[in-house]
Formats: structure tokens, C-alpha cells, sequence
């Protein structure tokens, strides 16, 4: 999708479901990682996160686009435009925007953590931990018997 044409939607969905126009730019930011899109307050433009576009559609964008020109029209407006606002919640049911955009495919496995099983030799009591431990500096926290990592 060209900028002119990502311009052109945020502007039709900003006058269907908002019936004011949008002044400002829309534009894809390759660097958003970890959000669907953002609104920047200064300069009133809307960045967002063209990996949605390709891996969700049309559909999960035009939402981001709702979402984004929530903040928008109620920063303009001088009403609460932040998440916690209830003037930006009832906008979003209102638009039936979402709160928050669903998690990419591609960042959902990268998010796999590895898991490390450790059990007591004394009372045998089992420790499931993210991060390795040093099993000859730590001990059990029931009995302080020695821990052995599970392969």
C-alpha cells in the first residue's frame, strides 16, 4: 500500500465513523515493533505499524485507524484522550474501535522463553525458574538441601 493511498483511507474512515475530518498525516513507520500504531501529540500525525497490514488486512488496520483517531479528534477536542480516559473508552465502543490490537504471528514466536527444572535431592520438591541458578550457591527453601538442575 502507497502513503497516498494509507492518507486517503485514514481520511474516509476519520469522516464515516468520527464525521470530521482528518487534517494531518497518516504514515507507516517500519520501526514499531510492539504496537498497531500511534497518535503523536505535537504534530497531530498518526504513525502506524505496516506489519499488521501484511499479516492481518485491511480489517485489523482500518481498527488501528479507529483506534489512533480516538486519541486524535479527542486530544483536538481538549477532552481525555489518554487509555484510562472515559471519554476515550465510550469513543471506542462508540466506533467500535479496539482497545488494544491482537499480537503478530511473528513476534508471538519469538516470545517462546526457555524453562529451567530444578528439584531438591533431600526432599525432592521441584523449581521451575526462567533464568538458570547457580545450584551451588542457592539452596531449597524447604529443607536447604542441595538443588540438581533436570535435564
Amino acid at each position: 500500500m502507497e502513503q497516498f493511498e494509507l492518507q486517503k483511507i485514514v481520511e474516509e474512515v476519520s469522516l464515516e465513523y468520527f464525521n470530521k475530518p482528518f487534517r494531518h498525516k497518516a504514515t507507516f513507520n517500519n520501526r514499531l515493533r510492539t504496537t498497531g500504531g500511534r497518535y503523536l501529540l505535537r504534530s497531530h500525525n498518526i504513525e502506524l505499524n505496516p506489519k499488521y497490514y501484511q499479516e492481518r488486512g485491511i480489517d485489523e488496520l482500518v481498527g488501528i485507524i479507529k483506534h489512533e483517531l480516538c486519541h486524535y479528534h479527542l486530544h483536538l477536542e481538549g477532552r481525555g484522550y489518554q487509555h484510562r480516559d472515559r471519554d476515550f473508552r465510550e469513543l471506542l465502543k462508540e466506533v467500535d474501535a479496539p482497545r488494544f490490537c491482537k499480537p503478530l504471528d511473528s513476534v508471538k514466536k519469538r516470545r517462546i522463553t526457555k524453562q529451567y527444572l530444578y528439584t531438591c535431592k533431600s526432599c525432592g520438591l521441584g523449581y521451575v525458574r526462567k533464568r538458570r541458578v547457580d545450584t551451588n550457591r542457592y539452596v531449597c527453601g524447604k529443607c536447604s538441601g542441595k538443588l540438581v538442575e533436570v535435564k
